[in-house]
């Protein structure tokens, strides 16, 4: 397992741009395959990105494909979510989550979860 925490959220117009970053701990956490997940109120966890680090693939669901970008910066166990022209809609908490699945995006592949990062966008 590894541990991983989240920060970078807040408040911004529409067309404003976040970043939020996503720290890891443990050994193996430089092969996990990271993923970044919302939730909005009433609504069920969505996958948003991910990034394949043993391979260095990323996936991205498509409403927010050409506006946000994973990366990873490995001398600082960190994953990065830029997210760029955002939009009412993407207002929801965002989590990190980390998994030994190189390939599957569905949540319950993830077994390690950061606490949650809210991000609201303002109309």
């Amino acid at each position: 397992q590894v541990q991983l925490v989240e920060s970078g959220g807040g408040l911004v117009q529409a067309g404003g741009s976040l970043r939020l970053s996503c720290v890891g701990s443990g050994r193996t956490f430089s092969t996990y395959t990271v993923g970044w997940f919302r939730q909005a109120p009433g609504k069920e966890r969505e996958f948003v990105a991910a990034i394949r680090r043993l391979v260095g693939i990323t996936d991205y669901v498509d409403s927010v494909k050409g506006r946000f970008t994973i990366s990873e910066d490995n001398t600082k166990n960190t994953v990065y979510l830029q997210m760029n022209s955002l939009k009412p809609e993407d207002t929801a908490s965002y989590y990190c989550a980390g998994s030994r699945n190189l390939y599957c995006n569905s949540a319950s592949c993830f077994t390690s979860w950061g606490q949650g990062i809210q991000v609201t966008v303002s109309s």
